[in-house]
């Protein structure tokens, strides 16, 4: 099966850089990106851009450019992202059958996280974020919810017959099982915002003693928790420390609902879950397999249920306890 992104030749992203009037210098860089293709174009006498071409069929285009009205909002209010830049009166175009964006190129370092201090910097840059994020709602991209990454997901993998045949059964009771009480658990919890929605340390870098936060593509409404627990390592004791230096950040700029602590494993279930039906949806693009050569093998959906009863049982578990 052909699959798209291979007519995405590096002339073709390159004419696609010229059609908004920059003159590319033949140099081009493929950077890791899996849902998207993304590349640093050289440009003459300028520094190189990034150019970012989109998945077909995943997002909407009102959906982007929601996405890329909101990290502006988030520029005006001088929080650090990377917006992308407006050409022509438009961030979001269009060249042959693929949409793209550019962007600065910006360097940075991973965050240290066993600094104190830099957990309570990420806490107030992302309470700042989720100030701007309460101001309005989204209205095109969709919520973080147990339907599209807990049910969709399972049904996809049982339709499509990814889950094994010795397993299936295992798989479809606990899922089953467990979405229900995901389900009783979210209901329980309060508002819902704009975030960034994947907010894991791969997506921040930090310079000039700051963190600035790159790739919104997986922005949506849901708890403040979810742009927080991906943070978290260690075992509970050493999660509730890290917790209570983030929030003690976040709270300079926006308050927090401590019940949400309650949906860390909740949310942690919902990506496991969501994860495998998105490497199982893009199977067909070739970089897939390649990235993922242990995918679909027995051992894979043995060591995936095995963490789905794991992650079950957390759920009955008392949440972090932060001490304030």
């Amino acid at each position: 099966m052909t699959h798209s992104y291979e007519s995405l030749t590096p002339d073709l992203v390159m004419d696609a850089v010229e059609s908004l009037d920059y003159q590319c210098n033949a140099h081009i860089l493929e950077l890791n990106s899996y849902e998207n293709r993304v590349y640093q174009i050289g440009i003459e006498n300028q520094e190189p851009v990034i150019a970012k071409f989109y998945r077909e069929k995943r997002w909407t285009d009102e959906q982007i450019i929601e996405e890329h009205a909101f990290t502006q909002e988030l520029m005006d209010n001088e929080i650090t992202v990377i917006p992308p830049l407006q050409i022509k009166s438009k961030t979001l175009h269009h060249y042959e059958s693929f949409r793209f964006s550019l962007y600065q190129r910006r360097g940075g370092r991973a965050p240290e996280l066993d600094n104190i201090k830099n957990l309570e910097v990420l806490g107030r840059f992302i309470g700042r974020i989720h100030q701007v994020g309460k101001s309005q709602p989204f209205k095109h991209r969709p919520e973080i919810s147990v339907h599209e990454y807990g049910y969709l997901a399972r049904q996809f993998l049982i339709d499509n017959k990814f889950i094994y045949p010795d397993m299936l059964e295992a798989y479809s009771s606990l899922t089953h099982n467990l979405l229900e009480d995901i389900g009783n658990i979210l209901e329980e919890t309060g508002e819902r915002i704009r975030l960034h929605g994947d907010c894991h340390m791969g997506n921040v870098l930090w310079r000039d003693d700051s963190p600035h936060f790159v790739d919104f593509d997986d922005s949506r409404s849901g708890p403040a928790i979810q742009d927080l627990w991906m943070m978290l390592s260690g075992d509970k004791d050493s999660q509730s420390e890290q917790m209570r230096h983030i929030l003690r950040g976040y709270q300079d700029f926006a308050d927090f609902d401590f019940r949400q602590l309650a949906l860390i494993e909740v949310l942690r279930t919902l990506r496991m879950m969501h994860h495998s039906a998105w490497i199982a949806r893009r199977w067909s693009d070739p970089a897939f397999p390649r990235a993922f050569p242990f995918f679909n093998t027995p051992r894979y959906w043995s060591e995936h249920v095995l963490g789905l009863r794991e992650q079950w049982a957390k759920l009955s578990e008392p949440s972090l306890q932060i001490y304030t």
